[in-house]
């Protein structure tokens, strides 16, 4: 059963962006304003501002996952050795020939936009209520005086069934609840292989987290970011790490750069790659690997012309598992460095506490 998280604050008309941005709003809100340490510093990158432009890792998936996969291949191994480089210095990477289908990735864009385009009034019948992060409206919002994301979020609990909440899943589109279930299945495998492909980049069996992954828990959440008057005063996405194990976000084919990663203290954007999907780490593998592939903090910054989308899939291990530092990643040398704890505790934890960086990630960390 999906833990119960504490009241949620309502995000009423005056704060949607979608209806500020239609009615042609002349200033921004107070409540979307950050102060003035938050704000994003949005002039044009030179190669000196961001040396890593264009270089997040790209992995080929098709080089991983074969019907007679060859441990000796030196493609193969190349893309081992590559996805852990990855997971250990940047926490993030784009997968490319991932196995879903293009056609069911425009699908799904498709769907979402139609969704973020009907009539307020039609969207307010699915709002987010107190006590849900599932729904219409803003996540992870506890005051009234809390700044607010220039994003308006759709959020559905998708697997096991039991975190479903059929009342929020829309009848307009008249394809939609389809295509997601369609589209949660793919995401579905390729977490699977990817989790597997992550196991045996740390030198385990590839099987070692079959089990713990056996009923995991699978969320899906849409982020619709419309052209923002004053991107340089709002953000799209506060900063903050994932709860998950892994995330896997679809970015809209037309979209500009909204997606930035935390890394040698200063913030990277992620450059949209044509079919490829991001994947990043969560909290749960770097409790899982004790540290060794970290979560990595990351936002979303805003555009003054353009609008943008991205879908965005969770995956994590059942709420009944108990997670902590796997025994092979343990030592004398390298000691836990985090503690044992129901992972439906952890969920709960992250949910009632608003984003924050990594500061989430205290729940679960040994004290020295």
């Amino acid at each position: 059963m999906a833990p119960i998280p504490a009241p949620l604050i309502n995000v009423g008309h005056i704060d949607d962006v979608q209806e500020l941005r239609k009615n042609k709003a002349s200033q921004i809100p107070e409540r979307f304003i950050r102060p003035t340490s938050e704000r994003p510093s949005l002039h044009k990158p030179t190669n000196n501002d961001h040396p890593f432009d264009n270089y997040i890792p790209v992995i080929d998936l098709s080089k991983l996952i074969t019907a007679n996969k060859d441990n000796d291949d030196d493609d193969y191994c190349n893309e081992i050795t590559k996805l852990k480089t990855s997971c250990q210095d940047w926490g993030f990477f784009q997968v490319m020939n991932h196995g879903v289908d293009l056609e069911l990735l425009e699908k799904m864009e498709k769907v979402s936009m139609e969704f973020f385009n009907m009539p307020l009034e039609e969207k307010q019948k699915y709002t987010m209520i107190p006590g849900t992060i599932q729904g219409y409206g803003q996540a992870f919002v506890f005051s009234e005086d809390q700044k607010l994301d220039w994003c308006n979020m759709f959020a559905l609990g998708l697997e096991p069934h039991s975190v479903r909440n059929p009342n929020f899943w829309p009848t307009k589109p008249s394809d939609f609840s389809e295509t997601v279930d369609i589209y949660s299945r793919e995401i579905r495998k390729l977490c699977k292989n990817l989790v597997e492909c992550i196991a045996i980049s740390l030198g385990l069996n590839d099987g070692v987290f079959e089990e713990m992954f056996d009923d995991a828990v699978q969320a899906v959440r849409m982020n619709y970011y419309p052209a923002c008057l004053r991107p340089d005063l709002v953000l799209g996405l506060s900063p903050h790490s994932d709860g998950s194990a892994l995330t896997v976000l679809q970015q809209g084919k037309d979209n500009s750069v909204g997606l930035q990663i935390w890394k040698d203290d200063t913030w990277i954007p992620v450059q949209p790659i044509p079919n490829a999907l991001v994947i990043n780490i969560g909290d749960t593998i770097e409790v899982l690997t004790n540290g060794r592939y970290k979560s990595v903090e990351h936002r979303a910054v805003t555009h003054k012309e353009k609008d943008r989308l991205s879908i965005v899939t969770f995956y994590a291990p059942s709420y009944e598992i108990e997670i902590g530092p796997m025994v092979h990643l343990v030592d004398d040398k390298n000691p836990a460095k985090y503690r044992r704890y129901n992972h439906g505790e952890y969920s709960k934890h992250y949910v009632t506490n608003k984003l924050e960086g990594k500061k989430t990630l205290e729940f679960a960390k040994i004290k020295i």
